[in-house]
């Protein structure tokens, strides 16, 4: 098993001569400088980072601290707003915990964010990832950051053969291993960047690993045979409706429940999302008012835990009901993805 020293001496090389440029990172250079990340931008990111890309996540990073440049100001911004803001990353249950332990942080601890992993922990909505990830980033803390790309070069850096999900407390013990008190920041961020930019799911570019020498994966000739992994379950699939009722130019949307899918959400009002396909007689049954419906199509939709097939039905009337909200379509853009697509069928 390759020296943790050993390996951390070559990472750390490699991190200060590549380190990715990302607009919530302090690098090397000017962390060695003595500048210290933002424990504000540290955490957005993050949270935002946890369910898509870097490139995706980045103008939506740039664009709230535009608008919310600190924690205090995110607190003190309206639910509805950041909701918007928020559409298009998905998990809308994160935008309503971002903006709870916000309103913590400037509550509680004077709009500063605590700087230990236990700490970080008391805040809502901030799981074990987040907390060692900002005690690490922001204040360099020697904490243990694993995300997906530290368990795919911790997977092939010892060929663990257990399959994921149920190998993630080895490999997150592997890692730790390797954590120490020198540049935790730094560490950190060298092993997702190299998970991300070398050691890929696929195509892993290992004659531009810095950990080459010592890796198992690549001593087999087969790296892309590991991380293993479970076979996944099928993904249940659902069926709706949902209704797109316009009125002199505007569209009617609703505010969907607090809890649940795309809670406190603005959408399209819709028909209960069941197992079954709705018969052509059942499809204005939940309709939100009597009217001259007629089909416009259908899209389909995968969420993380199942798929939606959504028949879209549309009616111009003259017509209100409660809780009816009505937007110019150039507001619907703002809508979660799945009742664009709907609106867009329809339009």
């Amino acid at each position: 098993m390759p020296a943790p020293a050993d390996l951390r001496r070559k990472l750390l090389a490699w991190y200060d001569a590549d380190a990715r440029t990302l607009p919530w990172r302090v690098g090397p250079h000017e962390h060695a400088a003595g500048f210290r990340a933002d424990p504000y931008r540290v955490w957005l990111s993050e949270v935002m980072l946890q369910q898509t890309t870097v490139p995706h996540a980045t103008p939506y990073f740039l664009e709230f601290t535009r608008r919310w440049p600190t924690v205090t100001a995110l607190a003190a911004a309206e639910d509805a707003e950041v909701m918007a803001a928020w559409a298009g990353l998905g998990y809308y249950a994160r935008a309503r915990n971002l903006l709870a332990c916000a309103r913590a942080v400037a509550e509680r601890h004077g709009g500063v964010f605590p700087d230990t992993e236990e700490g970080l922990l008391s805040l809502p909505g901030v799981g074990a990832y987040t907390a060692a990830a900002v005690a690490a980033i922001a204040f360099d803390r020697p904490a243990n950051v694993v995300d997906g790309n530290v368990e795919r070069v911790m997977a092939r850096l010892y060929a663990v053969d257990a399959p994921l999900p149920g190998s993630k407390p080895e490999l997150k013990q592997l890692a730790q291993r390797l954590v120490a008190a020198d540049r935790p920041g730094d560490w950190a961020q060298a092993l997702m960047d190299l998970g991300a930019t070398i050691c890929r799911p696929k195509a892993p570019l290992c004659d531009r690993c810095p950990l080459a020498e010592a890796c198992a994966a690549r001593t087999s000739g087969r790296p892309e045979a590991w991380p293993k992994k479970s076979p996944k379950a099928a993904r249940p699939h659902r069926f709706g409706v949902a209704w797109v009722l316009e009125r002199k130019g505007r569209m009617a949307l609703v505010r969907r429940p607090a809890k649940g899918l795309l809670g406190g959400m603005l959408g399209l009002p819709t028909s209960d999302w069941r197992d079954q396909a709705w018969g052509e007689a059942e499809l204005d049954a939940q309709a939100p008012v009597q009217a001259a419906w007629r089909d416009a199509g259908a899209i389909e939709h995968v969420f993380t835990h199942f798929s939606l097939a959504l028949r879209v039905r549309r009616a111009e009337a003259d017509v209100d009901f409660e809780g009816a909200v009505w937007v110019e379509r150039s507001g619907l853009q703002a809508l979660p993805s799945v009742f664009l697509k709907a609106a867009r069928a329809a339009l």
